[in-house]
């Protein structure tokens, strides 16, 4: 059963990655509520289930695949809150290896994507506020780095930005509560782009 913490979490994660797109400019394809057609096939067949259009996707559906792909592998479960949503947001906009590496620069221990006991230890051991506001800040310099080595990846940066925004206002960061009116401002794109996890194209990282 999922956890009340994930629970607690997952709505503000929904309300950014929005209903049904098919946009011809998305690499995703097509998507439900964040879950692209590979994802869903991909997770039905380990059900043993067979392929279905992610236009109806079920709703324990989509909680099970937040939980099992997004929650549980970059350990939002053992944060405490505000940090779990800044790591859960982070894993499913930027993949669960990176968001691991985010943590760990922000709680400042060593940077290598796996969450072991060194890294529990650090976490434990850290000003929970600070870290927030550390991690946000990497996530900024993350998204402005891309568009600077990709000039391209431009036409995103608003909606990313007004994403994280709305995050730092979530976990209460002070002056960011503006940031309310962004939650549905997806930027000049109509949708959130996702940044590749690590793995998938190193070339965004650096």
């Amino acid at each position: 059963m999922p956890s009340a913490a994930f629970e607690a979490a997952l709505p503000f994660i929904l309300r950014w990655e929005g209903g049904f797109v098919d946009h011809p400019a998305d690499p995703g394809g097509r998507t439900n509520r964040g879950v692209t057609q590979r994802v869903y096939n991909a997770w039905r067949a380990r059900q043993g289930l067979p392929g279905r259009d992610v236009k109806h996707i079920g709703e324990a559906e989509v909680h099970a695949i937040y939980e099992s792909g997004y929650w549980v592998p970059p350990r939002c479960d053992l944060l405490a809150q505000p940090l779990d949503l800044v790591q859960f947001d982070t894993a499913v906009n930027m993949g669960p290896g990176r968001a691991v590496r985010f943590l760990q620069q922000a709680v400042g221990c060593g940077v290598d994507g796996d969450f072991g006991p060194a890294t529990e230890r650090a976490v434990l051991a850290c000003d929970g506020g600070d870290a927030v506001v550390t991690y946000c800040k990497l996530r900024e310099a993350f998204y402005r780095g891309i568009v600077a080595r990709k000039p391209e990846q431009g036409v995103f940066l608003k909606g990313w930005m007004n994403r994280l925004n709305s995050l730092r206002r979530q976990a209460g960061l002070p002056g960011f509560e503006a940031a309310r009116g962004m939650d549905s401002d997806f930027g000049d794109t109509g949708y959130i782009a996702k940044v590749p996890d690590i793995g998938e194209d190193p070339s965004y990282d650096f």
